[in-house]
């Protein structure tokens, strides 16, 4: 029996006959006990954008509206990214956040909601990865699981938990 890890990355990318495929990180920032929950969804989502970091941010508008990170995961680096564009929860000309806002290659954002002045978003980027536009039952998915982060954060009240 062996006391090593089982490192599925010699598993990938055989058939391109890349001997040494890159390694790849999960850290997981910000989860601690009952936040965990959201690991699953933001892997997911994640694997269906083709980016490497799903993240559940917040925007205080009192406080210049930059975004804070309130669970990473990312797959592209470990220790966490944590730092965060300004764009990374954009409004709409009228003020309100767009439901799903897809960057493109730079990723997408999807409002979850908001709770005492505080506006909640699910940012997934990092990598380059995909270059098409989100199918529609892609995009159907991501909202389903952007809807169990939002029950997540407002049922199981883990947005009353930010100072």
């Amino acid at each position: 029996m062996s006391d090593g890890i089982i490192d599925l990355t010699q598993y990938l990318n055989k058939e391109s006959g890349d001997d040494d495929p890159p390694r790849g990180a999960f850290a997981l920032w910000g989860a601690d006990d009952e936040r965990s929950r959201f690991a699953l969804p933001l892997w997911r989502t994640i694997y269906l954008a083709q980016r490497e970091r799903g993240s559940i941010v917040w925007r205080d508008p009192s406080d210049g509206g930059r975004p804070h990170p309130f669970v990473v995961l990312d797959l592209g680096q470990d220790p966490a990214r944590l730092a965060f564009d300004d764009e990374a929860a954009p409004a709409t000309g009228d003020g309100e956040p767009p439901v799903l806002d897809d960057h493109h290659s730079g990723g997408l954002t999807i409002f979850l909601g908001t709770r005492e002045n505080r506006v909640w978003h699910l940012v997934i980027d990092g990598g380059d990865q995909r270059t098409q536009v989100l199918t529609p039952p892609t995009r159907e998915d991501i909202l389903f699981l952007a809807g169990e982060c939002a029950g997540l954060l407002f049922l199981r009240d883990f947005a009353d938990e930010v100072d």
